[in-house]
């Protein structure tokens, strides 16, 4: 007859659990892996945004969404907060700078005659420049779509506003979520190696020498 194996019942049902117990934890750090991914991928896509719109929906958000515990007002200040926010990113990559006669740095928004347009109040103490480089073109289009989709990816991983549009438990459905904007992440970055703005407009870095 073969023998049976010996030993504690509750040691024996431990190990026959053990195998399921680790896939779980698996999966979990599968999930928190592909999460770390998305925000990974847009903390650096921020950098490629004015900084002023990114930095007005950090200190907002969680006051409008109410720290993820949101009501139908709250969702409603925050898609307009969204979409303020997109439309400044949008916006803003249609600006430019330079240095006048003093030394400082003045704004406007570039036309397709090749004039800037000032915004910054300054009067006609200096009239605006015109170049070819302050003529608006494709490439200014295309960095204003792309900030306002890149900032909706940014905003979708943001926790208060995924605890106050979308709460979900499931991990598949966490993991779908973080998809996209982990793909946005990669068009995105793509598209801004292979067409880089030379703009020094507003909430981007204004050069040492124009």
């Amino acid at each position: 007859m073969a023998s049976r194996p010996t030993g504690d019942p509750e040691s024996l049902a431990t190990a026959q659990q053990a195998p399921l117990l680790g896939n779980a934890d698996g999966r979990t750090r599968t999930t928190t892996t592909v999460v770390g991914k998305a925000l990974s991928s847009t903390a650096d896509l921020a950098k490629h945004l004015p900084t002023g719109a990114v930095l007005a929906f950090e200190f907002l958000s969680p006051t409008f969404t109410a720290d993820g515990t949101c009501t139908a007002a709250n969702r409603a200040l925050t898609g307009c907060l969204i979409g303020a926010c997109a439309f400044s990113c949008f916006l803003l990559c249609f600006t430019d700078s330079f240095r006048d006669q003093t030394g400082a740095v003045r704004y406007g928004f570039v036309t397709p005659s090749g004039r800037l347009r000032l915004i910054d109040g300054a009067g006609a103490s200096q009239p605006a420049p015109q170049d070819t480089r302050y003529r608006l073109g494709a490439r200014d289009v295309l960095h204003g779509l792309l900030s306002f989709l890149v900032f909706l990816a940014v905003a979708m991983v943001d926790s208060n506003v995924v605890a106050c549009f979308y709460p979900v438990e499931s991990a598949t459905t966490r993991q779908l979520l973080a998809a996209v904007p982990m793909a946005a992440g990669a068009a995105g970055s793509f598209l801004f190696a292979m067409f880089p703005s030379t703009r020094q407009g507003i909430g981007f870095p204004a050069a040492a020498t124009f």
